[in-house]
């Protein structure tokens, strides 16, 4: 029967699809597992790329050695086995290889560590399986070819289902397994698909079964863990865990807070502090744009306030909290992000959220606004599309008369030439003035634009309004910090963006003072572990 299976070309047709499937949708296992220690930027996904095709190139020369020495398909099927098996492990040791690689790495590199971390940790976890599936298509082709007047026609076909398999690998886990099931269970599931081919092909054959028992073993324990499966395995706070077609999602809630993280190590996305107003973050600091576009004369049922990368609404709470009457949009590009904000961070009702992404949202109105919000950076991933100056000459076209956009930065850096300076650089090329404060504590800058002339004049005589002493003193910080930004010739355009790049060079500056830090308390001998 075994001959009979393998001679039937159809399975082998089979294998090569599902392993050109397979490869897409460890690749992109590979982004999601990644994201939380590495960010998901085009950085990370040049590198993930670059791995997997070297990784499929070695297969390639490997198995087409493999496939002239050998008479049999046994050894194949055995590497198919053998990759199901190290897919299935991927999720559940990968993420402590990461962690590990990310901390061995940081004590001896200081200049592109981004690029460094994600290579060693790609090479370590997703090369190997994919070495096993670049092995399926030389090997297939000695086994599907009959005569070799049909070599080319069966080569093309062996290619075309490669790449067939490979686009519905490429849809099926962002659109339905990942946003469903999540990252660890959509490892199985490819898993599973990659082993039943091999223990079909060994069962028929009735020889090796051990191979495909002990797959379906390991891959059927990993499947009863899932349910406990967690990518914060060090934190078990964590109230909420999920994912969307875009995020890792996170969130924490306790009786003094709730905190919403996209990315598990490098800080949090949004914050709410249930026992007092005011948090002293950002959010705070970006309050001062409403009372620079003059709203707080008690009558704002005209006015409107529109916030792009909306996230859990901290700041359109605060705007409907002290604003009252103000009409309050949001886009933010998640849906759940979106859903999250009303579970856990009671969104206001009033307040309209379209799921959109922040450009295309301003391309589609025709609304003005009195204060656009522009919370859309995170770490170094920075949409270089919500970074141009073509972007923020449409955010200039949807301001009323006397509006203020405000940006929120969130790597601050000494360094000329840093992603910051481009972006301020960039926006006081489209805006007649531009003004930035530092907040307190962290590394964050906000930025506000308008062409009003007026802007320090009306601020001062609008934070003298303010009845809320609380809100009154952080405008006064606010006013304290303010200083006017002359820009320089660091333009970001749509065309010319390296956004990433530069946030690379700050996120370098960061952990090579931090690593200096700890380096001193170990050479003063103040270092421990505390166990």
């Amino acid at each position: 029967m075994g001959d009979k299976l393998i001679k039937n070309k159809y399975f082998l047709y089979a294998t090569e699809f599902f392993a050109g499937m397979s490869v897409m949708a460890v690749e992109l296992g590979a982004s999601r597992l990644t994201a939380p220690y590495f960010s998901s930027s085009q950085i990370v996904w040049t590198v993930i790329i670059g791995v997997i095709m070297i990784a499929m190139a070695v297969g390639n020369l490997w198995g087409g050695n493999m496939a002239d020495k050998s008479k049999s398909p046994d050894r194949l099927y055995g590497r198919v086995i053998l990759a199901a098996i190290w897919i299935a492990l991927i999720p559940f040791v990968g993420r402590w290889l990461i962690a590990g690689i990310t901390v061995l790495l940081a004590l001896f590199i200081t200049k592109n560590f981004l690029v460094w971390a994600a290579l060693v940790a790609c090479l370590v976890i997703f090369a190997f399986p994919c070495v096993l599936l670049g092995t399926v298509t030389p090997s297939l082709t000695k086994f599907t070819v009959d005569n070799l007047d049909d070599t080319g026609k069966t080569v093309g076909r062996l290619n075309a289902l490669n790449t067939i398999g490979s686009i519905i690998g490429t849809f099926v886990p962002t659109f339905i397994t990942i946003p469903a099931v999540g990252t660890a269970a959509t490892f199985l599931i490819f898993a599973g698909v990659l082993a039943a081919l091999g223990i079909l092909y060994f069962a028929s054959a009735r020889k090796r079964v051990v191979k495909g028992i002990v797959a379906v073993v390991l891959i059927a324990g990993l499947c009863f863990a899932l349910p406990t499966y967690s990518f914060a395995f060090w934190d078990e706070e964590v109230t909420v865990e999920d994912e969307s077609i875009y995020h890792y999602l996170q969130v924490k809630d306790s009786d003094t807070q709730t905190i919403l993280s996209t990315n598990v190590l490098f800080g949090v996305q949004s914050i709410r502090i249930k026992d007092r107003e005011l948090t002293g973050m950002y959010y705070d600091y970006a309050l001062a744009a409403p009372v620079m576009a003059g709203m707080t004369g008690g009558d704002n049922d005209s006015r409107s306030v529109m916030i792009l990368g909306m996230g859990s609404g901290t700041y359109a709470t605060y705007v409907d909290k002290y604003f009252p009457g103000a009409a309050i949009r949001g886009a933010e590009i998640d849906e759940k992000i979106v859903d999250i904000a009303s579970d856990y961070f009671d969104l206001p009702d009033r307040v309209e959220v379209a799921v959109a992404d922040g450009r295309a949202y301003l391309t589609a109105t025709e609304e003005r606004f009195d204060v656009i919000m522009v919370d859309a950076y995170q770490d170094i991933t920075i949409p270089f599309q919500l970074s141009s100056v073509e972007f923020f000459s449409a955010v200039k076209e949807h301001l009323k008369p006397g509006g203020v956009m405000v940006v929120n930065l969130n790597m601050t850096s000494a360094q000329e030439g840093s992603i910051n300076n481009y972006l301020c650089d960039t926006m006081a090329s489209v805006f007649a003035h531009t003004y930035t404060v530092n907040v307190s504590g962290n590394t964050n800058t906000e930025v506000f634009c308008t062409d009003s002339g007026e802007l320090p004049s009306t601020f001062a005589a609008a934070r003298g309004r303010l009845e809320n002493p609380d809100y009154a003193a952080m405008m006064e910080r606010v006013e304290q910090g303010l200083t006017e930004y002359w820009g320089g010739g660091h333009i970001l355009t749509d065309d010319k963006a390296p956004v990433e790049l530069l946030g690379m060079r700050v996120l370098d500056e960061l952990i090579g003072d931090e690593l200096a830090y700890y380096k001193e308390l170990f050479r003063n001998g103040e270092f421990t572990f505390d166990f």
